[in-house]
């Protein structure tokens, strides 16, 4: 395939639906905050949810009023801290999973100082700095 025919197949190939055109304003409140009142945004520092595709710089949209769930993607204060990890809650009782094997997962015990402060809704991808 020549280097003119490759162009004109990625331009048919990859143009856009025209329902897939979004025409007018786009106020991301309206896409990313369920509850405005209970959410807010924090930017991520660590590496330990890159398996799942949350990087250094990303946006976390953290919403306080979403109900956690088994599985869900959580921020939490833990001793002076906080972290964003996978909550999960089974018979060896809850435990703040990391996405990336470098960093271990939390196990919360009856000693452990810590606290829910919401689910993670949405993550933002910074791809200009």
């Amino acid at each position: 395939m020549s280097w003119a025919e490759e162009e004109a197949y990625a331009r048919e190939e990859f143009a856009p639906h025209p329902s897939d055109i979004i025409e007018g304003p786009i106020d991301f409140n309206d896409i990313l905050v369920e509850n405005p009142i209970s959410t807010f945004a924090v930017r991520i520092a660590g590496e330990s949810m890159i398996g799942i595709g949350i990087y250094p710089n990303d946006i976390a949209v953290v919403n306080r009023a979403r109900e956690v769930t088994n599985g869900c993607i959580v921020m939490a204060r833990v001793d002076d801290g906080f972290t964003i990890k996978r909550y999960r809650n089974g018979k060896d009782g809850i435990r703040l999973e990391a996405a990336n094997l470098n960093y271990p997962d939390i196990q919360i015990t009856e000693n452990t100082d810590w606290e829910i402060w919401g689910v993670v809704t949405h993550s933002i991808r910074m791809l200009v700095a």
